[in-house]
């Protein structure tokens, strides 16, 4: 009955302007927009929907309550962490779990993500 996760949602001053990010960034072209809101799309077919943010942002860090980052799948992952390089984005830490390889970074809004290979399927 239930098939996955369709999209998750992060709450952003401009949301056009990050969903500009991610198309540009992580290959997410922009695939629908409605009352303010703007949604990009994976390869995969999963989503992130960007709406527009009230109040100040919450400070948070890798392992505060709730919702701590988005794994972007990479077939390769050394061409992965180029690509982000080359494009001037900051890779904040690298983590080897085991025969996974995980590349963490930040989008313009403090939005933890991080790139992920599993070397062996969960």
């Amino acid at each position: 009955m239930y098939n996955g996760i369709e999209h998750t949602a992060i709450a952003t001053r401009d949301p056009e302007s990050l969903a500009g990010w991610y198309e540009r960034n992580l290959e997410m072209p922009i695939v629908h927009r409605y009352g303010g809101n703007v949604f990009v799309r994976a390869n995969d077919g999963s989503m992130i929907e960007l709406i527009p943010s009230e109040g100040d942002p919450a400070r948070t860090g890798m392992r505060t309550p709730g919702i701590r980052h988005l794994a972007i799948k990479v077939d390769d992952f050394d061409e992965g962490v180029s690509d982000l390089q080359s494009k001037g984005i900051e890779i904040v830490e690298f983590v080897q779990a085991g025969t996974n390889r995980l590349a963490f970074f930040l989008d313009p809004e403090g939005n933890i993500l991080h790139l992920i290979h599993r070397g062996e399927p969960i």
